[in-house]
């Protein structure tokens, strides 16, 4: 209560002390608010003398610039024939000094009057129709609160801030500046496209500074760009608060800064700056001060050279330079401002001491602006200026069509319908909907916020050959388009690095490090199976099931397809080896068929050699459809062609098995049990099994056949193209069948292996079938748990193995004593004699017989006689 009571006496004293800058009458009055002084000397409050006016100081040449384009505007339009006909327009302009309490004081003075009022009646209506300013949003916000209320529209060239675009709180605001809203997000692209993720920030703390930093960080963060740290200074803040700032940028780790200050602050910031000597930083700047004038001076110029950051359009208004070197105190010899504008820019003084000396250089009012160089008479940078002049001719269009001034064929109506009476919010409506073309072509109009198009150029700050700074404009910035930004002229070689971690390269993910922000990160390799083939990817992408990864993880490869070849060592190996087997079996087959009427030959049922060893050779033979590439066919026979092989084979076995053993067993003579085991039903006893199998074989190609198959479950960096079996339960019932026979083989000679020594076949049918069974008895578990293609090689060891097993101990011994001991190749050593113990041995012999027909002499000789045979 007792701030506000302050503030009340405060605002009362100053009143009456505060006058207009520059003021000139007219039927239409338009008020302007500027900044035109920087600094602001606050008096103290106290309870016993009222409070002192408010003293400006330190004359700001870009503002007054600002006041004397309004008044060039609205003389421009006071003498056109085309606008506003006949009425005139009039000014009142005051100076906020970049204060909200001189704003405040300035839109209560323009409302009603400069009086005091205190104890009197206010007037119905305001003073002014419309309001031109101020440079800065929080100044701007200040004064919106008071005029608002009473709906006067207010046009700012300067004030930025996002927060001016809601319509609910400032519904009578309008700007030809565009709104920090656009300007944030194309600072935020723009770090983004030179890849600054890793950024400090420094902002004014004020409604604009902090508004659009806020927009900037929010925006920053949906690109991907990350804040070391946001730091705020203001112009009343101590200097201690500006040293420790800068103190935070040198030891910062982010070589970028994005300053969103205004003029005033950047000129304290850059005055700590030179102190304490900060440089290496890239400075990003927003448009308050990225194209001011007196700030690109060599003495600045080691720091901010090299600086970005977006400004509205330049343009060029025809008359300004001339209108503005026009600018003397005689114009007005009782305008302080002018005269003070005089003395900074000359260096001199109108007044002189009471002793009559002279303080100083006395000014004659003779000297010349052509001669200055400074912001005021500059006008190759008219951007804000432009704006200036766009907010009183919109302000002049929406006057004309509210007050119907229309054209009358060729002529014009020389005489608008003008009104005494008119209420602010009737030209709050027509200024909304103005449209209008200035004669440089640019267009002016507001959109439902009050806002006009966000258009901006990207400035580069440059060394001339000469040493100058100069701003160079290298990209634009169109928030209407979908990309937005466009950039040119800059390479971004020569730009700075700026990140928290160094980039990951392809192939590496990004692992956020815990406790920092998303920028700060480790690069983590992808996993097996698992890409990255950009830049600083935050995720690794899985491969395709038929693709995988690459040595350095930046690219889906086509898995190796594995499978056994001729051309690797195991494939070569096992085809030697198969078509080694089958070239012994041939030469055993050779020499059994060169010595096939010796009594061995004869012995060993000469039939059933050659068809086993015939069935041999094709077991060989057909463990090389197991190498090579797996197709349709290849699938299909190698399981059928080993099934009924190797059935043939068995049989075979089965058959001389069954003949040795039905033959030592019938002991009586003149007994026709051999009858039934002929040579014919020996034939058709192997093919009977045969056929069984070939019947299962058929019924399994049939129902559910095998076929390739490319197997990725064992192995995830590579495709095993193996043969599915299509239905496993033919697949093992054919292994069934094979076992069965085996074991039936097995058991048949077992029980035979008592027979005579020198004629017991059956000895080494055992022993083969005793291989043969533990082969595949061991088959079974390594066949179940090998993967890949070593699947394969423990199916074809099997099938060798177990070949080779019947091929040494049914035919070796036997081409052993043909080959190396022919001596034991004749009857005699085929019959055999009995133990020297028994006595009355009569021994049939019967040259060129039959095995069979010999065996059966011999038994019914040996039942005669009850012999006994040794072991």
């Amino acid at each position: 209560m007792r701030y506000v009571y302050l503030m009340f006496l405060f605002m009362l004293g100053v009143m009456g002390a505060f006058g207009a800058e520059e003021e000139a009458e007219g039927d239409i009055i338009i008020g302007g608010a500027f900044s035109i002084h920087t600094q602001i000397a606050k008096p103290l409050l106290s309870f016993t003398d009222p409070p002192k006016r408010l003293i400006c100081s330190r004359l700001h040449f870009r503002e007054f610039r600002f006041v004397q384009t309004m008044i060039f505007a609205i003389e421009q339009i006071n003498n056109s024939t085309s606008l506003l006909p006949n009425i005139s327009i009039g000014y009142k302009i005051f100076d906020s000094c970049s204060s909200t309490v001189s704003a405040t004081r300035a839109a209560m003075a323009l409302m009603n009057g400069q009086e005091k009022t205190l104890g009197k009646n206010c007037s119905s209506k305001s003073s002014v129709h419309a309001i031109i300013g101020t440079s800065d949003s929080s100044s701007t916000i200040a004064m919106l609160q008071t005029s608002g209320i009473f709906q006067i529209p207010m046009i700012s060239h300067f004030a930025t801030c996002a927060c001016l675009s809601n319509r609910r709180e400032y519904s009578s605001f309008f700007r030809t500046i565009p709104s920090d809203y656009h300007q944030s997000r194309a600072l935020a692209k723009l770090v983004k496209h030179f890849g600054w993720t890793w950024v400090g920030t420094i902002r004014s703390d004020n409604d604009y500074g902090n508004n659009g930093m806020a927009t900037f960080i929010k925006a920053a963060g949906q690109e991907g760009v990350c804040i070391e740290y946001s730091e705020a200074i203001l112009r009343t803040y101590p200097q201690s608060q500006a040293a420790r700032v800068v103190r935070v940028i040198r030891n910062g780790s982010a070589r970028v800064l994005v300053a969103f200050l205004s003029q005033i602050e950047m000129d304290i910031l850059l005055e700590e700056a030179m102190k304490q000597n900060l440089t290496g930083v890239q400075w990003v700047g927003s448009e308050s001060w990225i194209t001011a004038g007196h700030l690109a001076t060599k003495r600045h110029s080691d720091i901010l050279i090299g600086s970005l950051g977006f400004t509205i359009r330049k343009s060029k208004i025809p008359g300004l330079r001339e209108f503005l070197l026009q600018v003397n105190p005689s114009q007005n010899p009782q305008s302080s401002l002018l005269r003070e504008f005089w003395e900074t820019t000359f260096g001199c003084s109108f007044q002189s001491r009471l002793d009559g000396q002279s303080q100083g250089r006395q000014c004659s009012g003779s000297e010349r602006l052509d001669d200055v160089d400074n912001t005021f008479t500059d006008v190759s940078e008219l951007r804000i200026s432009n704006n200036v002049y766009k907010a009183v001719y919109a302000v002049a269009h929406a006057m004309h069509n509210m007050l119907k001034c229309r054209h009358h064929g060729e002529k014009l109506n020389q005489s608008c319908i003008w009104r005494d009476k008119f209420e602010p919010v009737q030209v709050l409506k027509n200024l909304q909907r103005v449209n209008f073309t200035l004669h440089s072509g640019e267009r002016v109009n507001f959109d439902d916020y009050g806002d006009p198009a966000a258009i901006y150029d990207l400035m580069n700050w440059q060394r001339s050959p000469t040493g100058e700074t100069v701003f160079v404009t290298v990209g634009s910035y169109n928030a209407l388009l979908p990309n937005g930004k466009h950039i040119n002229k800059l390479s971004d070689e020569n730009q700075p690095q700026s990140v928290c971690s160094e980039s990951c390269i392809p192939g590496f993910r990004q692992a956020v490090i815990k406790g920092k922000p998303v920028c700060c990160f480790s690069c983590i390799a992808c996993a097996a199976g698992e890409i990255s083939n950009t830049s600083d990817s935050a995720e690794c992408s899985r491969c395709s099931l038929e693709y995988w990864s690459n040595e350095d993880r930046s690219l889906c490869v086509p898995k190796v397809v594995e499978f056994l070849s001729f051309e690797e060592t195991m494939g070569t190996l096992l085809t030697a080896l198969s078509l080694f087997g089958a070239s012994l079996t041939l030469v055993v087959s050779v020499v059994f068929f060169q010595f096939r009427d010796t009594p061995l030959i004869k012995a060993s049922n000469s039939e059933l050699s050659f068809l086993l060893l015939f069935s041999l050779t094709l077991c060989f033979l057909c463990s090389l459809t197991f190498i090579g590439r797996p197709s349709d066919w290849s699938c299909m026979l190698r399981h059928t062609a080993f099934g009924i092989t190797f059935v043939l084979c068995i049989s075979c076995v089965l058959g001389k098995t069954i003949v040795v053993l039905m033959a030592f067993r019938a002991t009586l003579p003149g007994s026709n049990v051999m009858k039934w085991f002929g040579p014919a039903q020996r034939r058709l006893s192997v093919l009977a099994f045969t056929l069984i199998q070939v019947v299962i074989c058929i019924l399994w190609l049939t129902v559910n056949p095998p076929f390739p198959f490319k197997n990725m479950e064992h192995y995830k960096e590579k495709i095993i193209l193996e043969c599915a079996l299509g239905s496993p339960i033919w697949f093992w019932a054919v292994l069934g069948y094979i076992g069965l026979l085996a074991m039936l083989c097995f058991i048949l000679a077992f029980l035979a292996r008592k027979l005579p020594d020198n004629f017991n076949e059956a000895k080494l049918i055992t022993f083969s079938m005793l291989i043969y069974c533990a082969v595949w008895i061991t088959f079974i578990p390594a066949y179940v748990s090998s993967p890949g293609k070593f699947t394969v090689a423990v199916e074809i060891f099997a099938i060798l193995a177990s070949s080779y097993g019947l091929l040494f101990c049914i035919f070796v011994p036997k081409c052993f004593i043909i080959v190396l001991k022919p001596e034991l190749n004749t009857k005699k050593h085929l019959m055999g004699k009995t133990h020297s113990s028994i006595s009355n041995i009569y021994v049939i012999r019967t040259v060129g017989e039959d095995v069979d027909e010999l065996v059966f002499k011999m038994l019914a000789f040996f039942g005669k006689h009850r012999l006994k045979f040794h072991k």
